[in-house]
């Protein structure tokens, strides 16, 4: 008997999200101020977005996610569901935070050699250690 797999097809201006490891998280660089309550920004893959809503094409708007792109979203954003063993979020493309892009040049160091031990504050390269 052949199996046949679900997938989860997001309605409207809704998305779905599966969430990576708080690992990626750490290593992407989003920080959490000390002595908030609030949970860290969490991040993931966008699986699967809906067609949006049918005004946003006689407003000429476009839904700002796509299949592929990883993106933070806040703690709190949309609901939880389990599909194929697997959990994920869906939620609303306005809940989502933003989409991390990788930068080619970085507009602080522009990619040039860093001194031994120095750290770019925005793109995090460190220079090579002699």
């Amino acid at each position: 008997m052949c199996r046949v797999r679900s997938q989860l097809r997001p309605l409207f201006d809704r998305v779905v999200i599966k969430e990576l490891d708080p690992d990626r998280v750490r290593r992407s660089g989003l920080v959490v101020p000390a002595g908030t309550n609030e949970p860290p920004p969490q991040h993931g893959i966008v699986l699967a977005v809906g067609p949006g809503i049918d005004w946003w094409e006689s407003a000429g708007l476009q839904m700002p996610v796509r299949p592929g792109d990883h993106v933070v979203f806040p703690a709190s954003a949309g609901a939880w569901v389990e599909v194929e063993e697997e959990r994920l979020l869906v939620c609303r493309v306005g809940e989502l935070l933003g989409v991390l892009e990788q930068v080619k040049d970085c507009p602080e160091c522009g990619g040039r050699e860093l001194a031994a031990g120095d750290t770019c504050p925005v793109c995090g390269r460190t220079g090579a250690t002699a």
